[in-house]
């Protein structure tokens, strides 16, 4: 097999730190249940911002951080990863105050599919037999779970769609940009609309931000937010599309179990059908994916 190179090797232990922190977050935002979901949202906005900005500044990276608005279409591309990330950002904590942690492992699950239907749709990347079985199994699961379960899974399927175009941008995106400067410019898009929703509640006596311990630990959103997103973007540029899907399914293994198992969520039979056939789905898609590399490993060897 062909020599990992140490850029691949950078990023796919990177991607693999970002979506194990991302698996484990249901435990930190259940600590913010007294405060509104598009609060946090606005916070985790605001305090990454600053978080980006204080690293650009550190690594001497503001002029080129400025210079990345100068081309119209990179400009454009990072104001659009910016809006779907925040929506992901508030789909994710919305589901997580609700109660509803396994929907959100739901989406989780499904994305990595979608991110390689996008691939398929936007890069050209061409589906073996096994990964078309793989999204039909998981297309059944949706189905499953509205027909059965009663009720469409809407954050589940806002997750998979937000966070798989998301993919794209950063991919598409990602060979330019740096990533701090690019989680900075996502931040900056959003920053005027977070700052004029806290201050809205502030000026309402809504707004759950003080000087006490509860505001500092609200700070911390920025750092929690940023980390993993910029692990993930150095994984975006360095790996493919199928590779970015196959690192994706740890994350929703360690949400499904803290829903389940630490917040004692529902599973009914119904929820249970669905995620079998999702389960389904991964194994096809992985037992592809090592067919794939044995037949690599057999041809480099004749």
């Amino acid at each position: 097999m062909a020599a990992v190179t140490k850029d691949e090797r950078i990023g796919w232990l990177s991607g693999f730190s970002a979506y194990l922190l991302w698996g484990v977050f249901p435990l930190y935002f259940v600590l913010f249940q007294r405060t509104g979901a598009l609060e946090v949202v606005a916070h985790r906005i605001v305090w990454s911002f600053v978080f980006c900005m204080l690293l650009l500044v550190a690594l001497r990276g503001v002029r080129r951080f400025v210079g990345l608005w100068r081309d119209r279409r990179t400009a454009l591309l990072l104001a659009a990863a910016g809006v779907l990330i925040t929506l992901n950002w508030s789909l994710y904590v919305i589901g997580v105050l609700s109660g509803r942690t396994i929907e959100a492992a739901l989406g989780y699950f499904i994305n990595p599919l979608a991110a390689v239907a996008f691939g398929v749709v936007v890069f050209r990347e061409r589906l073996r037999l096994l990964q078309k079985v793989a999204l039909v199994f998981g297309a059944l699961a949706v189905v499953v779970m509205v027909v059965a379960y009663g009720q469409v899974p809407w954050i589940a399927l806002g997750l998979a769609a937000s966070f798989a175009s998301y993919s794209v941008v950063k991919k598409l995106v990602g060979a330019k940009v740096q990533a701090v400067d690019g989680l900075a410019s996502e931040t900056a898009v959003m920053v005027p609309l977070a700052l004029g929703y806290l201050l809205f509640l502030a000026v309402r006596g809504a707004g759950s931000f003080s000087l006490s311990g509860y505001g500092a630990l609200l700070a911390t959103t920025g750092v929690v937010t940023a980390v993993p997103l910029l692990l993930f973007a150095v994984a975006a540029r360095s790996i493919p599309m199928v590779g970015i899907g196959m690192l994706q399914y740890q994350s929703p293994v360690w949400q499904f179990l803290i829903g389940w198992l630490v917040f004692g969520e529902p599973m009914p039979a119904s929820r249970w059908a669905g995620f079998v056939l999702v389960w389904i789905a991964i194994a096809v898609f992985i037992a592809d994916i090592v067919l794939v590399v044995r037949a690599h490993r057999r041809a480099l060897r004749s």
